[in-house]
């Protein structure tokens, strides 16, 4: 098992261990981003689109969506400096714990957890472990995601 902060750089299978990990750059999540993906997506519900409905729910402001910020962390994962030699992603286990909110800047920690190979000897399988935090560093979003990588 290792605890490496792996370089920039394409990682195959075999050239990663248990306990290497990833930070992810950092992004800011804007109001345009909530707008663009209840636009694109139809989720429209209040708590996302209006400043004053939020707070009726208890919240300081607009509350971006759940699938927005993961679908953000996937694309941080996708812009690191040391990346996978991905093929495709094959599930996630995923929890909301925070809110997150316009303004709030989020980066994430990606450990491997574990390696599995598979029957065509090219490939194998990483599961990596997911922990998405905010400026303040809290946990906002945490999970596991099983990725088909070559070897």
């Amino acid at each position: 098992m290792s605890n490496l902060q792996l370089p920039p750089g394409r990682y195959g299978f075999d050239e990663v261990a248990t306990g290497d990990r990833i930070h992810t750059p950092k992004r800011l999540v804007t109001a345009s981003d909530i707008d663009a993906f209840a636009s694109q997506f139809g989720d429209r519900f209040e708590i996302h689109m209006d400043d004053a409905a939020a707070r009726n729910h208890g919240f300081p402001g607009r509350v971006a969506h759940g699938l927005l910020v993961l679908s953000l962390v996937d694309g941080l994962k996708n812009q690191s400096g040391a990346q996978f030699r991905a093929i495709a992603s094959l599930g996630w286990d995923w929890s909301f714990r925070r809110p997150v909110f316009v303004g709030d800047e989020l980066g994430a920690m990606i450990e491997i957890m574990e390696k599995r190979k598979v029957t065509k000897p090219d490939r194998g399988i990483l599961t990596l472990a997911f922990s998405v935090s905010n400026q303040r560093g809290e946990i906002v979003q945490d999970g596991s995601n099983k990725l088909l990588v070559y070897r």
